[in-house]
């Protein structure tokens, strides 16, 4: 059985529109024994951090661990202009999320990407300070390469490095999960269904399939078709399948779930009850092959000067 504190509740999706479900499913992750809250100065324009705030309010500080990512730049109608991780701004950046969250310091804050213009001594010596404030307990990054991370842990402990990890994003397994083990770094995996990918509505829901040409629909649905054979002999749904597979196959691995629907954290908490054989993993993987998807990546985002690059 997993341990349920490797699990965390991811924030993308909260905002005023959705406000007491969401508070709900804050609620239900703590009365399930879920402590970790992942959430992003940017992500609804803010508003996830006020709705996480609202439903943290009146909880024991210790009862909860809040992680913070900062630095990108949305657009009022969706996507984003760009970066901001100027070690000048960080401060105001982070005030902005405590006003938000009503905290008085965050657990875990990190830059969710990283600009190549500004140099990590610079941006980690910012954190430092704030650090050493009392205003953060510990610095993360998000999405950096193992020759980064080790760069970054020779000039202060990171505490976690958060990173996209699924069935169809592997390559983390090659150095990053090795290197952060040998460094005791902490990895936190999102994206554990490929963005809704990994899904057996794709079976089904030709909508879910918009960003595929109608040739490649076969061979998009084959992999998940597969994996819910194994899924129906398991008794779970081929999304909990997925997520199960990133915690088992590395017993330091976390990962998030994302979700508003405090019934469907349920179903997920209670399949990862279930233990996977190291046959079971083989299987997984060979019914799903890490090629099986293809575009879905932000891995390959870069930022210079703050504007995005591919």
């Amino acid at each position: 059985m997993i341990d349920i504190s490797r699990l965390g509740l991811g924030c993308m999706g909260m905002h005023m529109g959705n406000k007491d479900r969401a508070v709900d499913t804050v609620h239900a992750a703590l009365d399930m024994g879920i402590k970790l809250f992942n959430t992003g100065e940017f992500y609804c324009g803010g508003a996830s951090e006020m709705v996480l705030g609202v439903a943290l309010k009146g909880v024991p500080r210790d009862k909860y661990f809040v992680s913070v990512k900062f630095g990108m730049l949305p657009k009022p109608e969706g996507g984003l202009y760009g970066i901001d991780v100027n070690p000048w701004h960080v401060k105001a950046r982070l005030t902005y999320s405590l006003h938000h969250l009503g905290l008085d310091y965050i657990d875990l804050y990190q830059p969710a990407r990283l600009d190549e213009s500004v140099p990590l001594e610079d941006l980690l010596g910012a954190l430092r300070e704030l650090q050493e404030a009392g205003y953060i307990r510990h610095i993360g990054l998000s999405e950096v390469n193992a020759e980064t991370l080790r760069k970054a842990q020779a000039i202060c402990p990171i505490h976690t490095v958060e990173v996209q990890y699924s069935l169809a994003s592997r390559s983390i397994e090659k150095e990053l999960i090795p290197t952060a083990k040998e460094l005791g770094v902490k990895v936190l995996g999102f994206g554990a269904l490929a963005h809704g990918l990994i899904s057996e509505r794709i079976l089904n829901d030709d909508k879910a399939l918009l960003r595929f040409s109608p040739d490649n629909l076969a061979e998009i649905r084959n992999p998940i078709a597969a994996l819910k054979t194994i899924a129906d002999e398991k008794g779970v749904s081929v999304s909990n399948l997925a997520l199960l597979w990133t915690m088992a196959k590395y017993p330091g691995v976390s990962s998030l779930i994302g979700t508003t629907n405090p019934d469907h954290l349920r179903e997920s908490v209670e399949a990862l009850r279930l233990t996977l054989t190291k046959e079971d993993i083989a299987r997984i993987e060979a019914a799903f092959p890490e090629d099986a998807l293809q575009g879905f990546s932000m891995r390959t985002m870069r930022f210079v000067d703050g504007k995005m690059l591919f």
